[in-house]
């Protein structure tokens, strides 16, 4: 029997205006940890969603242990052994644990009734061959990112799945969670599941891979054994240069106070916590998963209600009750879930730039929208934002997320914002893209606007920030100067 679990040959996939995949051949063995890395749009997600059934290829073939096959859909995929978890979770948030892992073909008793109790016998099963605990009655939707992350792992178990795809599995995990994660991979490794796995992040490719391909402008670079490669080659392939990884120097021209919160408190969310945040300045915040860095955002943002405590900007106390008043005071905001909740997927590069601030474009009283400035201002932050995409009015959906993240920037800019908050910007972006995102930050301070940056990348929050502000719990626990910033300082203070 062959050693190959896979291959996949010249596999070839065009959308409107971009080739996705140009002539892809890939092959896996049997039992390994395969990863795959590339910039975004690359076209990793693209191939694994080929192999998978989501998308029909326009040609190529695809071989299972030596025999080809056809995958026209995701149960066919799945009858193949094959299954792919998602970067974003796909499960129905309304349904229970067990209802999500016997969808479409729930059991039957003998007089034609849902057999709950077989089901639930089953998933405790399959979570106790993981060794983790999660309650089959359990609602999708109140579970965590982990929780939801380790559902689709053993659903795909349960379905007997030959090949386990996981599209950044580790992107909205804590590292506690990372490590139970790779402990379940090298598991299932042992008993000869084979694994793809897409990540941007190079220590979890060193730590977990057998072999690595790289990935770049639709087309397979280079595969290898990982033992032997350094980071800095594979991001050399990654981008088709040398690429500097360290963090963009700027000289700050920190000015006055433009935001000051005093005792701001969200119920059972936020505890007091006060900050400033000057003109020109990146001030970091910092904190394990649960430590409010979010919800107090939101807060400045008016997407929380502020149970307790006083916001002023520019020295003058403001009421943010909702994000219209927020966009007024012209503060804007890169959600973490920037596909939820930062843009528009279905709608276009150039709406969605305009959207936080169509009145701008409007004339007659508001009933007419001027479409050649709309135009000139789309054109305009894609040449600034150096976004990558076919056309303005390319659906933004179709984009990557670096350049998708790049959008959501320009729909701020564009709002006049002059104080924004970086909510995990650079989350499942790949390196290079993370670089220019990092370069936009410096130019944005630069000319004088104010950033509130989150991150739970210890080295990028202590390279782009001039203060960090630790947080646990809902609490301030400390704040750091440049000179004063430590892992080991701030971790001391986000778990104290």
């Amino acid at each position: 029997m062959s050693e190959i679990a896979l291959e996949m040959r010249n596999i070839t996939k065009t959308f409107p205006g971009v080739k996705a995949l140009n002539q892809v051949c890939f092959q896996v063995k049997k039992g390994e940890v395969h990863a795959i890395v590339g910039e975004n749009g690359a076209g990793k997600s693209t191939l694994m969603k080929v192999l998978n059934g989501v998308y029909q290829a326009d040609s190529g073939q695809i071989f299972l242990e030596g025999k080809e096959v056809k995958i026209e859909n995701i149960n066919k995929a799945q009858e193949l052994g094959i299954s792919l978890i998602f970067q974003e979770t796909n499960l129905i948030p309304q349904l229970s644990v067990a209802e999500n892992f016997f969808l479409g073909k729930l059991p039957k008793t003998k007089v034609g009734l849902v057999n709950w109790k077989y089901m639930e016998e089953q998933v405790t099963s399959i979570f106790s061959q993981l060794n983790y605990k999660i309650k089959p009655k359990e609602v999708v939707v109140n579970l965590s990112a982990a929780d939801k992350q380790m559902v689709e792992i053993a659903r795909a178990i349960s379905r007997n799945a030959k090949i386990i795809i996981m599209d950044e599995p580790t992107s909205s995990l804590t590292d506690v969670e990372v490590e139970n994660l790779f402990s379940i991979i090298n598991d299932l490794k042992k008993k000869g599941t084979t694994i793809i796995f897409i990540s941007h992040k190079m220590e979890e490719i060193f730590t977990i891979a057998d072999t690595v391909s790289i990935q770049r402008d639709g087309e397979m670079i280079h595969t290898a054994p990982i033992t032997g490669l350094t980071s800095d080659q594979i991001v050399e392939w990654m981008v088709g240069r040398s690429v500097d990884t360290e963090f963009p120097a700027r000289e700050s021209k920190i000015g006055e106070v433009v935001l000051e919160a005093k005792k701001v408190c969200r119920k059972n969310l936020i505890y007091d916590v006060d900050f400033s945040l000057h003109k020109g300045e990146v001030l970091g915040f910092a904190g394990l998963v649960g430590a409010g860095r979010t919800e107090l955002a939101e807060t400045i943002f008016g997407e929380g209600k502020l149970s307790g405590g006083e916001i002023y900007l520019h020295g003058k106390k403001v009421s943010i009750k909702n994000t219209t008043q927020a966009i007024r005071h012209s503060i804007g905001m890169l959600t973490e879930e920037r596909k939820e909740t930062g843009l528009a997927l279905d709608a276009s590069v150039k709406s969605n730039i305009v959207i936080a601030k169509l009145s701008k474009l409007c004339f007659g009283k508001n009933l007419f929208i001027n479409r050649k400035a709309e135009k000139e201002v789309a054109d305009q932050y894609v040449k600034e934002l150096k976004i990558k995409t076919p056309s303005i009015n390319q659906t933004a959906y179709n984009l990557s997320g670096g350049n998708q993240q790049k959008i959501v920037i320009a729909k701020w800019l564009f709002s006049d914002a002059d104080i924004l908050i970086f909510d995990e910007p650079t989350r499942g972006i790949d390196v290079g893209a993370k670089h220019e995102i990092y370069n936009i930050m410096n130019d944005l301070v630069s000319k004088g606007k104010s950033i509130i940056f989150i991150s739970s990348e210890l080295p990028e929050l202590m390279g782009m920030s001039d203060r960090i502000i630790v947080m646990h719990e809902g609490h301030k626990k400390g704040e750091l100067l440049r000179e004063e910033f430590s892992s080991e300082g701030i971790m001391k203070l986000a778990v104290s």
